[in-house]
Parts: structure tokens; sequence; C-alpha cells
């Protein structure tokens, strides 16, 4: 039975990554520096994966700051404003419309979906000149494979990257993204012919916003981008990758039916109701990479459960046919849990980290071959009950609260037009309010009260003392500013980051779990409903 990862952390173990640009970007080192660290790191995981037995190892999931503005990069969609006249992007351009220069502001960034991290906005519009303009793909591919370790490639998907674009300055708002299908599919030819040149196998597309609510016109360009695709694709196995939500029926129909395509990824852990299409309606004689281990939190899996779900899908799929995977890509949770030495044994038990999921993907498919390590089930049993069970986790209060809960509580009980008369009268905010995002910048005095502190040189009460000096000086300044929604700059959470034990936050993040769950549904809510226009003033990357 096989395995395959979704795409890996790239920061590295010991956050070696953004230490090297950091140096990088303050002229403190050599871009061969800064490329000699990520090689090392790209070349750590790859064989770290091939070591735990992983069939399907990714490449090109690393990136110098997101997959996004890598995929730009190899469309050579950099807006005119940065001063590129061709060829290959190097780093005074990539990172130029990542983070700006001393002339021209950076590119937009923005969520990437409903997690923590985040993207650079494609500028586009009918004047792109696009053109092949990052071999990074191949690169990666090529350098795995000196290293002894095939892998898969991963793109994100042609359709995907249009969707999460956005007009560029001076092109109107209704222009359709999803016209500049023509000019961007033979960038992707290029890269596909290069990769089966290269000797690849697979190729992996990654078309996340499929699981979006995507109406008919958007769903047909991913029938027509694949259509042209399949003569390039042909001899090479395609997986095309979709998480974090379920698939609407419409949404699978459309999936399972594109040209040329051999796989199919799909989250099972956010996606449970995607189960039941698979179980309804698989095409017979494809792949699916099911993923089952869950990339975006910190626990443990349920090896138990999830081996269940996978038999049941094996009798579906077929033995041959079913490959084990991660819900999404690892980037979301932390690399290693051996660097946690601060974490008591019964807390360490309930977890699992990037390296650590990858050690479970591998357990399971072992299982499904008949060669399930009985020891390592057990132990992970043991693990589950322990959690469930622990009084560090186990609240009545908020069990009952959390059984409580009915579907009206997810919904507001008024409009939105409602709630925005009542926040008006409240705070009374101008046409066109003004706020902040976040924390604030640090400050030579902030680091020295919290070195000072870690190294146990001030008292608890002097670090909280100066972290409300801290937070006065920001609001005060807001104040003189004239902004009219304050923050208090988030002082004290630069200090979490680096400070809190992760036992402390699971404990209280166990208890709450439930309820806050069910809050960042509501605000959610909110969030999305919410009509007027607020400024945002961004402060400077932490």
């Amino acid at each position: 039975m096989a395995s395959h990862i979704v795409g890996y952390p790239r920061m590295g173990p010991k956050r070696e990554l953004k230490f090297a640009l950091e140096s990088f970007w303050d002229n403190k080192s050599s871009a061969e520096d800064l490329q000699k660290v990520a090689a090392d790191l790209r070349s750590s995981i790859w064989q770290q994966m091939a070591a735990a037995g992983i069939k399907y190892i990714p490449s090109n999931t690393f990136s110098y700051y997101d997959q996004v503005l890598d995929a730009t990069s190899m469309l050579g969609a950099v807006p005119p404003r940065y001063g590129w006249n061709g060829g290959e992007i190097g780093f005074d351009t990539y990172f130029s419309m990542a983070r700006g220069n001393a002339s021209v502001p950076a590119m937009e960034m923005t969520k990437w979906f409903d997690t923590n991290y985040h993207f650079i906005v494609p500028e586009l519009g009918p004047d792109v000149n696009f053109s092949y303009a990052s071999h990074k793909a191949v690169d990666e591919y090529k350098e795995a494979k000196a290293l002894g370790v095939d892998t898969i490639p991963v793109l994100i998907g042609p359709v995907s990257y249009l969707l999460l674009s956005k007009p560029a300055k001076g092109v109107e708002k209704t222009f359709s993204l999803l016209s500049l299908l023509p000019k961007i599919l033979p960038i992707y030819k290029e890269v596909i012919a290069e990769l089966k040149a290269a000797g690849a196998l697979w190729i992996q597309f990654d078309e996340p916003t499929l699981v979006l609510d995507l109406d008919s016109h958007q769903l047909q360009a991913f029938t027509a981008a694949y259509a042209e695709l399949e003569t390039t694709l042909s001899g090479l196995n395609v997986l095309i990758e979709t998480y974090f939500a379920d698939l609407t029926a419409e949404a699978y129909k459309t999936l399972t039916e594109l040209k040329g395509v051999t796989a199919y990824g799909l989250d099972l852990v956010r996606g449970t109701q995607t189960i039941d299409l698979i179980k309804s309606n698989f095409p017979k004689g494809k792949y699916l990479f099911a993923g089952v281990v869950d990339g975006r939190n910190i626990w443990a899996n349920d090896l138990a459960s999830s081996l269940s779900t996978l038999q049941a899908l094996e009798a579906v799929v077929g033995k041959d046919k079913l490959v084990v995977s991660t819900s999404c890509s690892l980037l979301h949770t932390a690399v290693d849990l051996v660097n946690e030495t601060k974490l008591d044994d019964e807390i360490k038990s309930w977890l699992a980290f990037a390296a650590q999921k990858v050690v479970e993907v591998n357990a399971l498919a072992k299982a499904l071959a008949g060669q399930k390590d009985e020891a390592f089930f057990t132990a992970n049993a043991s693990a589950q009950a322990s959690r469930k069970s622990s009084p560090r986790v186990t609240n009545e209060a908020v069990q009952k609260a959390a059984a409580a809960l009915k579907d009206s509580d997810h919904r507001r009980a008024t409009n939105v037009t409602a709630r925005l008369d009542a926040q008006q009268k409240k705070l009374n905010l101008p046409v066109l309010p003004t706020t902040t995002i976040g924390s604030f910048p640090q400050t030579l005095e902030l680091r020295r009260v919290r070195r000072e502190y870690k190294a146990n040189k001030i008292s608890e009460d002097d670090y909280v003392k100066a972290i409300k000096e801290e937070i006065k000086k920001v609001v005060d300044l807001q104040e003189e500013l004239d902004i009219d929604v304050l923050v208090h700059g988030e002082p004290e959470l630069k200090l979490c980051r680096e400070m809190i034990w992760l036992s402390t936050l699971v404990s209280n993040y166990l208890v709450l779990l439930s309820l806050l769950t069910d809050g960042c549904n509501l605000m959610g809510l909110a969030a999305s409903s919410h009509q007027s226009s607020t400024v945002m003033l961004a402060a400077p990357n932490q």
C-alpha cells in the first residue's frame, strides 16, 4: 500500500530558513548563503520522507516566500512597476514583489483560504505578457533526483491560480481572469514537457479552489484547462489535489471527469461528506489519495479510526488504487516534536508534528498492506484514551454547553443591516474608518525587556509593567494620529511565540475547543457579512 505527503513545512525544524532570509534581507549574508540553507533543508526533507517509507514524495513545495508567488514567477506575471525586463526571475524581483522596495510597494497579501498562512495575490490583466520565467519546479525535481529521491513535482493548478488572482490596477474589476487561461496554459505545457524530459513519472496539480462555491462557468474552466493539457500530460500520472473542505457534488463530478487525470487527492478530515461521494461514484481504475492524516493541527492521528475509514474506501476503490495521504500540506503544523524538550510525557504522547505525521501516514499504509505495527497502534490507542479522559482536558461544564448547542446558535439572530446600525450608534465611526493590522513593530526596549525576562534578570511583575507601558505608548500614538479603531499592539504575543510552553497552550486549548470553534464560526459569519469598508494601516512585517 502506497503513501503520500501533500507538502511539508519549509522553515526548518529550528526556523533555519527564517533566520537565513532575515540575514539576507539585512545584507548580512549573500544569495549563495541563502540558497545553501534552502538546499540543505530540501535535501533533509526529501531524505527524511524517503527514510520513513513514503512512496510519493513532493518536490517544489519548498518556497522562499509562498507557492502562489512562485507560480507568478514561473508564469513571468511580474507587474510593470518592478522593472523586470525578462529572463529568469531572481531574488531582487521576487522579493520586491513580496516585500516591496525603496521605490515601489509590495503586491497585496491575503489569507491562504481559512489558514493562518498568506500568499501574494497575482495582479493580472489582458495586457500581461506571460513567459516561462522561473524553472524552479524542474530544478528542484532534478535536485531531488540527484540525491536518489524520485519525487512528484507540485504546481499550483492553472485554474486555481487565476481564481486566486485579482485584476491589476487600471483593469476593470469586471475583467474575467479566467479569460487568461489560453495565455498561461502554454507556459504550463513548457514546464510539463521539461519535467517529462527530466524523468518525472507523476505530477501534482494543487487545485484547492475546487472546494469553493463555484458557478458552472468556473467549473467549466477546469474541464477546458485539463482537456487542453491532456496531450502534453500523456505519459505522466496526473494527481489533482484538493483540500480544506468538502467538494460539492458538482465539483466532484467535474473533478472526476477531467481528461488525462490519473488520481484525485481529497481532504477526508475537513471533507467528511466527500466520503459519501466517493462511495456512491468513484471512477473505475483511478487512484484515490485519501487525506486521512490531518495536516492542519498538532494532534496525533486516531490510527484505529483512520484505518477503519481506509478499509471502507479500499472496498470501493480497490486495494492497488488507494494511497494513504495527508489532508493537506503539513506546512500548517509545527515541524518536529523531538525539539519540544520541555513538554511532559503525557502531553507529548497526544501530539504529532509534521515529522510524526509522516510516520503516521506510512504506518497506516503498512497496516493496510497487512504489515500492521501492533506496538505503534497500541501506543497510539493508549494516547488517544489518555487525552480523552485526562482531567487536564475534561471539563464537564464545557462538554454540557457544547452538547446543548443548536444549529440556530451558529447564526446571528439579527441581519447584517441591523448589526451595522447598532455598531454605528455605539462606535460613531466615519464613512471610511481607519485602523491598524495586529501587532506593532518590536522596539529595542521591548526586545531588551524580553531578553531579560527570559534570562530571569527581571521579575514577571517588571515584565508586565513594561508591557503595559508599551501598550500605552502605541494607544497614545494611534490617538495622536486620529486612528478611529485602536489596537493594543500585541507586545505580549512576541513573548508568547517564544516562551509560553506548549503544554499550557494545549491544556487551555483542549478545555475551550468546542466553544471556541463555535465562536469562530459565528465570527466568521459576521466577518463574511460585514459590508462596511475600513482602511487598514499595515505595520511592517515582523
